[in-house]
């Protein structure tokens, strides 16, 4: 059996002098009175000015700056930058890293708030997610909300389950929900609910309702329940030509179909109306003769199936009589009688 034997290099040795604000229960304190009240909390770390002040049972907390959690008795919450989660009370499970970033909160909880002044204003709202400077800084109650940018989101009070990709994506919504935005600028004026914007500037429009999907397009004043594609370009050059797939070549039910118009603002329909909103005719099928013409075509359809059918039963007719006389034909043959030959004298 072997036995080792170690020693300690004489060149490794603890630090000198020794590191103070080691506190029983895995609590870490350094700054003037950070964790001052703590009492059965454990896990705790209060780096900064009076930092975690007020925490004396929650426990699980890092607060890092300057105020941070400064009032804090809530679980597992973290606190980087001066004045970070400063007015916190009870909410648990929640991310600030940024100065003043979610300094009003004070039950909300399971939000995540990353850049300087990030949800700021924050006081019970809970489940949101905001990166980027300024983002959902005005944010007071909703939940659900996700804002990745700056000023993404910056005017929402009361909004919940919106989400903003992008600078200044959905800036002034307020109360609005359930919107998407994803490009800088897009949807930035937007105060309504059900609004879809794809690509840089798209949805900017400040007079748009709700339920409008944009793609590429700034969208027109009054816009409600209304998809626009390119109509408007968000850049400022007109688009020249469109290309959608699965289309060509693809079957239509001519029972249901429709001709499409389309006119100069690239709006699609199947009903022409005049510049006062009224249904006009126009050269080619309406749709009564429309469907006059597929009754008539249905009928050739159903005459030319019996005529087919007809056909068929005389072909099996003249088939069958055929065998028939063919059969007789035999009979006859086999009841000639044989010829006779007649000698001469």
């Amino acid at each position: 059996m072997a036995i080792g034997c170690f020693a300690v290099s004489p060149q490794i040795q603890a630090v000198s002098p020794p590191p103070d604000g080691c506190y029983p229960g895995f609590t870490t304190a350094e700054g003037c009175d950070a964790l001052n009240s703590l009492t059965t909390g454990v896990g705790n770390t209060g780096v900064g000015w009076r930092s975690l002040f007020f925490n004396s049972s929650a426990s699980f907390n890092t607060a890092v700056g300057a105020g941070a959690l400064i009032l804090n008795n809530g679980d597992s919450n973290t606190g980087i930058g001066a004045v970070a989660l400063l007015l916190n009370t009870t909410g648990n499970n929640n991310t600030a890293v940024g100065t003043d970033a979610m300094v009003y909160n004070d039950i909300g909880s399971s939000n995540t708030a990353v850049g300087a002044f990030a949800l700021t204003s924050n006081t019970e709202g809970s489940n949101n997610n905001a990166l980027g400077a300024n983002a959902l800084r005005n944010h007071l109650s909703g939940s659900f909300n996700n804002a990745v940018g700056s000023f993404s989101l910056n005017s929402d009070q009361t909004g919940s389950f919106n989400n903003a990709l992008g600078d200044a994506a959905l800036q002034n919504n307020i109360i609005g929900s359930n919107n998407t935005a994803v490009g800088d600028l897009a949807l930035q004026n937007s105060t309504g609910d059900y609004n879809t914007a794809l690509g840089a500037g798209s949805g900017t429009d400040p007079g748009i309702g709700s339920n409008n999907v944009y793609i590429g397009d700034p969208g027109f004043g009054g816009d409600t329940n209304v998809i626009s594609i390119g109509g408007i370009a968000a850049s400022g050059t007109p688009y020249e030509n469109t290309y959608i797939g699965g289309i060509y070549g693809a079957s239509v039910n001519t029972n249901t179909a429709l001709p499409v118009y389309v006119d100069t603002d690239g709006h699609l329909g199947t009903n022409p109306v005049n510049a006062f909103g009224k249904k006009v005719r126009v050269r080619g099928p309406q749709r009564s003769q429309s469907q006059a013409m597929r009754g008539e075509f249905q009928k050739q359809q159903t005459r030319i199936t019996e005529l087919e059918n007809t056909v068929a039963r005389l072909a099996a007719t003249v088939k069958e009589q055929a065998a028939q006389i063919q059969k007789v034909s035999a009979q006859l043959e086999a009841t000639r009688p044989a010829p006779q030959v007649v000698a001469n004298p």
